[in-house]
């Protein structure tokens, strides 16, 4: 599939394009700042220099970056001496092809406020405790998968400090007594984000992804939007999301 450039995108889309990417922004800021990473921000990308594990992860946040922010991101990829570089083009307006890097193209999605679906009979918890919380990292981590968080280390991807940022929340699904699945969400001002949507193999195909999803928009009322796999696409479209455009990650 060929992603849709930025100038194809007409103005609406391109508004809810611009929220998905500031709440993304704003996830990546919460993580380098609890997890201890690098974060550098400019007019036209945000980088959060993960070390080895954690890679480095840079996010387009301007269909035109200027030419100091294109040549710095550029440069950043570049030298990077270890771990996986990862930079996501919400915009599809970059070509990082001369680093190496290989694209994909991922359907960004927006649900605009509508009524919740009927609650799952699969049980979801939104996470209170620490412990909590270190159930859902380890879901994320080797469900999702974060193949650079591996092996799990409690604590590196997902820090208990994260508890206690405003705007972001965990949610855990059981199902059987058994831990199944897990997401994390991120409400700003404007919009909120779902990350992470997770199902633990032994327990897929289970209405898992649909039950945490119908949790999440129980919880969040405003726009909501994500970034989704080819595989759950199908439940975000059943859900009422629409397709913004494909963004182009570079890996």
């Amino acid at each position: 599939m060929t992603a849709e450039p930025a100038h194809a995108v007409p103005a609406m889309r391109m508004t809810s394009l611009h929220l998905a990417t500031r709440n993304a922004a704003a996830l990546w800021t919460a993580l380098a700042e609890t997890r201890g990473h690098g974060l550098l921000r400019r007019p036209g990308f945000v980088s959060v220099d993960g070390t080895e594990r954690g890679g480095l992860r840079i996010l387009l946040l301007s269909p035109e970056p200027d030419a100091d922010d294109l040549a710095e991101l550029t440069e950043l990829a570049r030298r990077r001496p270890a771990g996986q570089v990862v930079i996501e083009d919400p915009f599809s307006s970059v070509d990082m092809s001369d680093l190496g890097l290989t694209p994909r193209q991922l359907p960004v999605m927006i649900r605009h406020p509508a009524p919740a679906p009927a609650p799952s009979t699969v049980q979801v918890d939104r996470v209170e405790t620490g412990d909590q919380l270190e159930t859902v990292e380890r879901i994320v981590v080797n469900g999702f998968p974060l193949p650079g968080f591996q092996p799990y280390h409690p604590g590196e991807a997902v820090p208990r400090s994260l508890l206690e940022r405003q705007g972001i929340d965990l949610f855990l699904a059981t199902r059987d007594g058994a831990h199944a699945g897990a997401c994390i969400t991120v409400t700003d001002a404007a919009v909120s984000g779902v990350y992470w949507v997770t199902t633990l193999p032994e327990h897929r195909s289970r209405g898992i992804g649909r039950a945490l999803m119908h949790a999440v928009l129980e919880h969040l009322k405003g726009p909501i939007t994500l970034t989704s796999a080819t595989a759950g696409k199908p439940l975000y479209d059943s859900l009422g999301f629409d397709t913004i455009t494909h963004a182009t990650w570079w890996a």
